[in-house]
């Protein structure tokens, strides 16, 4: 697997963010199902959001995020950045190391 921090960030107004927030986190939860995602969150200030995830490659994780009804509405867009987690809590060696 690869790691991945993914950047939200935010082109619509906060209004249609919030609009959109509650089917954007149902979206999230079938990704935390599906085993591609550890943790997500809004930025402070309220500019996007970070979430990291893993998928076998790059094409797998922004074809999942581009069913994102903030990307379907056209509210956001996204950067993917691949990084290699050397270092970690203890805890974290099964979802690093899972193949």
């Amino acid at each position: 697997m690869k790691h991945f921090v993914v950047e939200i960030i935010y082109k619509a107004s906060i209004e249609k963010i919030s609009e959109l927030r509650p089917v954007h986190r149902e979206f999230l939860k079938k990704g935390y199902e599906k085993g591609l995602l550890l943790v997500s969150g809004p930025q402070t200030p309220q500019i996007g959001g970070i979430v990291i995830a893993r998928a076998e490659s790059m094409e797998e994780i922004a074809e999942y995020f581009s069913g994102d009804p903030y990307s379907t509405a056209n509210a956001a867009h996204y950067q993917f950045i691949e990084f290699t987690p050397v270092s970690r809590q203890e805890f974290m060696n099964g979802w690093i190391n899972d193949k």
